[in-house]
């Protein structure tokens, strides 16, 4: 019997291939009316492939009573509701681990990037301008730091220990202390802003940490100070970023996820004390893949029983 799936976004053409050779797939994103697609199909549905960002919209849940699982191509959780997948019995997996170590070398990459103005000597010598006796402006070092890293999940883990080398001391909060981690405890997201000049946010997104990182934090941060941001958008309270960096509370940031992708407020787009990407913290040839294994084995393994 073939099982029908909804594939929510378009992934690699490798595991839309193989997710073709398995099952029946619908593609509401690239139908020409997504309703009828979903109308007509909703009720055979028995799985959702769908990415962190994407989750699952609340209108479909109801659309779909025959859903068994949701396929997560990535680790955020917060765009689906588990509490109704709870309640409807609904699987739900990811695809941790294999992305850790690119995301936290994106995260890495951001910071010299950001702290040594990588992109602005870059446009400096495309533009021509660089002569005998002109060069930018100089900037601080960006090692000898104090570094903080909120959320010392996986990938929290992964930045704290590649920064480590660079910095005068790493300190990080998370929802509570975790028992073998070989650095300071900040009580607060506050309290960490108060003790770094280098904040990494690297906590899960969703409803309990919407704006954690506030104006508050911000001004804790203080001016000589550095936001990077690979987890959510959400975690971080744009506009009150946006002020801060206007007014020079924070002395820059690098930004690989935003509030409303792909839209990025227009604020930062001209600003020499910004680094942005195009939230691909994952976007490794060998992260995706296997990204794409562990999407493939977890549909396998709950057809199969």
């Amino acid at each position: 019997m073939t099982i029908d799936l909804l594939q929510l976004q378009s992934f690699s053409q490798d595991l839309e291939a193989a997710l073709d050779a398995r099952y029946r797939v619908h593609r509401p994103h690239r139908a020409v009316d997504p309703e009828a697609l979903v109308a007509a199909v909703g009720p055979r549905v028995r799985g959702i492939v769908t990415s962190g960002g994407t989750g699952v919209p609340a209108a479909l849940w109801s659309r779909l009573p025959a859903l068994e699982i949701v396929a997560v191509n990535g680790v955020g959780l917060d765009a689906v509701d588990l509490d109704i997948a709870a309640a409807r019995g609904v699987s739900v997996t990811t695809t941790p681990g294999v992305l850790t170590d690119d995301v936290a070398d994106l995260a890495v990459g951001l910071w010299l990037a950001l702290a040594r103005r990588m992109l602005v000597g870059d446009r400096f010598v495309r533009a021509g301008r660089w002569e005998p006796g002109t060069a930018p402006p100089l900037v601080p070092r960006a090692s000898g730091k104090r570094v903080g890293v909120l959320g010392l999940g996986q990938i929290g883990r992964a930045i704290a220990a590649r920064v480590a080398p660079f910095a005068a001391q790493v300190v990080y909060h998370s929802r509570r202390p975790v028992d073998d981690a070989p650095y300071a405890y900040a009580a607060s997201p506050l309290d960490l802003a108060r003790e770094v000049e280098v904040l990494f946010v690297a906590t899960a997104g969703g409803a309990g940490t919407r704006t954690l990182v506030d104006a508050a934090v911000l001004e804790a941060l203080g001016p000589r100070g550095l936001l990077i941001n690979v987890s959510r958008g959400s975690v971080v309270d744009e506009t009150a970023l946006i002020a801060a960096l206007e007014a020079g509370v924070v002395a820059g940031a690098g930004l690989d996820v935003f509030a409303d992708e792909p839209n990025v407020p227009a604020a930062l787009l001209d600003r020499d004390d910004v680094v942005l990407q195009p939230h691909c913290g994952s976007a490794t040839v060998e992260a995706r893949a296997a990204m794409a294994d562990l999407v493939l084995a977890s549909l396998a393994a709950h057809f199969g029983g």
